[in-house]
């Protein structure tokens, strides 16, 4: 299972360099949030995903730490995905703005023939 996580997530990563270094502002945004989400999924999966295990614990005494899963690897991921949407959101009006006032959607504002 290990392995095929890993080569999702390089997949993942892979396309979003790939598609960083295209010329249009679209695939450039794309690839941005492609690779926001492989690195999401990379701390998500370090944090070892447990099923069927609270995150907290609710009992008096001292806990067991093998009997919970590790809540800050899905706070990290969490607030990671709320600043992407953000960021995806600012990405994406700039590039609308940069296509009025150019006329082009190419990153550096030339048509190439």
């Amino acid at each position: 299972m290990e392995i095929v996580i890993s080569l999702a997530i390089g997949v993942l990563f892979g396309s979003g360099i790939w598609l960083l270094l295209r010329p249009r502002s679209f695939q450039v945004l794309t690839g941005l949030m492609l690779m926001s989400y492989a690195v999401n999924l990379f701390i998500f999966i370090m944090g070892r995903l447990w099923v069927n295990k609270p995150p907290l614990t609710l009992g008096t005494g001292v806990p067991d730490p093998a009997m919970f899963s590790d809540p800050l690897p899905q706070a990290l991921v969490l607030t990671a995905i709320v600043i992407g949407f953000a960021t995806t959101a600012l990405y994406l009006v700039v590039m609308i703005g940069s296509r009025g006032l150019t006329g082009t959607d190419h990153v550096d504002g030339e048509e190439s023939e």
